[in-house]
């Protein structure tokens, strides 16, 4: 079975390496140590881990309603704006999303660099790799 080290498991869970070891610290997800030393959280572990903070809650004051459960929430890193379309690129923690849309949603949604937004996605078929 695979296992993460805190700083592999941060980014996976999308927070920073401090807050995945106060969560191992304090028991939330179950950690051992390699040869080396290094504090290690089981594959199997983190997934249930990583569905249960998903489940939490965080933010479910806010939370919008909408059928799209695939929602990345993060800041505008980009706005192209052409006479019709426009492309909006979001930076969401290690993922960069690219969406096309029409010039009159970008102005409407006053969509501009530097401002929090959350790219949501819906599909059918999505592709997994594995990595």
């Amino acid at each position: 079975m695979q296992s993460y080290t805190i700083g592999q498991a941060a980014r996976l869970l999308g927070v920073s390496p401090d807050t995945a070891r106060r969560w191992a610290d304090a028991g939330k997800v179950a950690t051992h140590r390699d040869e080396s030393g290094r504090r290690l959280i089981d594959g199997r572990d983190l997934a249930a881990f990583s569905v249960e903070v998903a489940q939490s809650g965080s933010g479910e004051e806010d939370a919008s309603y909408t059928s799209a459960r695939n929602a990345f929430p993060g800041i505008v890193t980009a706005v192209k704006l052409g006479d019709v379309a426009a492309q909006v690129e979001i930076q969401a923690g290690p993922h960069r999303l690219v969406s096309l849309l029409t010039r009159e949603a970008v102005e409407e949604l006053g969509l501009e660099v530097g401002m929090q937004a959350t790219a949501r996605v819906k599909s059918t078929s999505v592709h997994i790799d594995r990595a």
